[in-house]
């Protein structure tokens, strides 16, 4: 009689679990794109869009750059509402992970959480350059750090990557849905009259409104909310030195 077959455990079952795998430094060799995948089916029931529990009172923004063979993060913290930079660190790590649309988080976000780690006061809330639930899976890089630092984050990406949505008004505040799947997963924000407009997801812990109104809030005169401003900024600052 011919014997079922076993089975076969693959190397995505064996998997550290998110939080390991991070504080080791996503630098485990052979990763894949299929158990990055696979990573982010596990971690999407994690998040959770919800009202923020309460006013923040330091708000954080963190980007990332690409020296040769490295990803160079930096994260910035400020006095909320006045928008007093009073931290800024950086993290340097080996690039460990290839650019795969989708799979931004395994790229930069351990770089990132380092980053954050190293602020001499943890933030309330992290604005950070990318998606939140706007992504194809849920779990852009916002949503991805902020399950792992258990903290409220918010995406505030340049471009959209997935959804549909109306132009908004040319003015400043002017926003419309971004829609997915019948799903209403983030707002297109006008943060400056004229300008492109941003595409604002919750990333975990926040909700929709909260996300617009900390992106609009934290804008001061220019495209970008300031603490993700900075952190560019400084980012290529720092790659150039390094070129």
């Amino acid at each position: 009689m011919t014997q079922p077959a076993k089975n076969k455990k693959t190397k995505a079952d064996s998997l550290p679990v998110p939080e390991e795998f991070f504080l080791q430094g996503v630098e485990a060799p052979g990763l894949t794109a299929a158990e990055a995948r696979a990573i982010q089916r596990a971690m999407k029931d994690r998040v959770r869009v919800v009202p923020l529990e309460a006013k923040p009172r330091l708000v954080a923004g963190a980007d990332a750059a690409f020296p040769d063979g490295e990803v160079l993060a930096v994260a910035c913290l400020f006095t909320y509402p006045e928008l007093e930079l009073v931290d800024m660190q950086t993290a340097v790590m080996k690039l460990a992970f290839p650019y795969v649309p989708g799979l931004l988080s395994f790229r930069e976000g351990p770089a990132v959480i380092r980053a954050v780690r190293k602020l001499k006061e943890r933030p309330d809330v992290l604005i950070l350059d990318g998606q939140g639930i706007a992504h194809p899976q849920m779990i852009g890089i916002a949503s991805h750090v902020g399950v792992l630092l258990d903290m409220p984050t918010v995406g505030c990406a340049k471009s959209r990557l997935v959804g549909e949505f109306l132009e908004p008004g040319r003015q400043r505040g002017s926003a419309s849905a971004l829609e997915y799947k019948g799903q209403v997963v983030g707002t297109v924000l006008r943060s400056k009259d004229g300008v492109r407009p941003l595409f604002v997801s919750p990333g975990h812990l926040v909700d929709i409104q909260d996300s617009v109104d900390l992106v609009l809030s934290c804008s001061k005169g220019f495209r970008l909310p300031e603490p993700t401003r900075v952190a560019d900024l400084e980012t290529k600052k720092l790659k150039k030195k390094k070129s």
